[in-house]
């Protein structure tokens, strides 16, 4: 029986070659990191447990407020950085000193470690996690287990 990292990263995969779309959640038609992880959401564990209100694509950047963390936190089960696992839910500040703003699922780990991610002028792909994105973590989070 898949573990429920197994069945994330399965589920994050259907979503590749899904076009970006700001603020979108659906497979085939368009999404953004956040709608690609409220998806996976939906397919692994059911009913998204909130809806997030409207962003923008500079998330809390002018008020310096980590949005996107506290979300996760709220939801996901945090991990230290380097405790990695396919399904790992990874978000990144895209600049030093900057707020956590994008976000992917880890696909592989070890040496040839990847993530899966939407972002503005590409769809869906899974992406090397090359030393530069490595170098951009901020947080690691896995899903929480299946309820029965």
């Amino acid at each position: 029986m898949a573990g429920i990292g197994d069945k994330v990263v399965t589920s994050a995969r259907g979503w590749i070659g899904t076009p970006y779309r700001h603020q979108a959640s659906r497979k085939n038609a368009g999404t953004d990191c956040l709608g690609l992880l409220r998806g996976v959401w939906r397919e692994v564990l059911g009913v998204e447990p909130e809806r997030p209100p409207a962003y923008s694509k500079d998330w809390s950047e002018p008020a310096n407020v980590e949005t996107l963390w506290t979300a996760a936190a709220r939801h996901l089960i945090p991990k230290e950085l380097d405790d990695e696992a396919p399904g790992d839910v990874l978000l990144f500040r895209m600049r030093e000193g900057s707020v956590a703003k994008h976000l992917g699922i880890a696909g592989r780990v070890g040496d040839d470690a990847s993530f899966v991610h939407a972002y503005s002028g590409h769809a869906v792909v899974e992406s090397p996690l090359s030393a530069p994105w490595r170098r951009r973590i901020a947080a690691r989070f896995k899903f929480p287990e299946e309820k029965r």
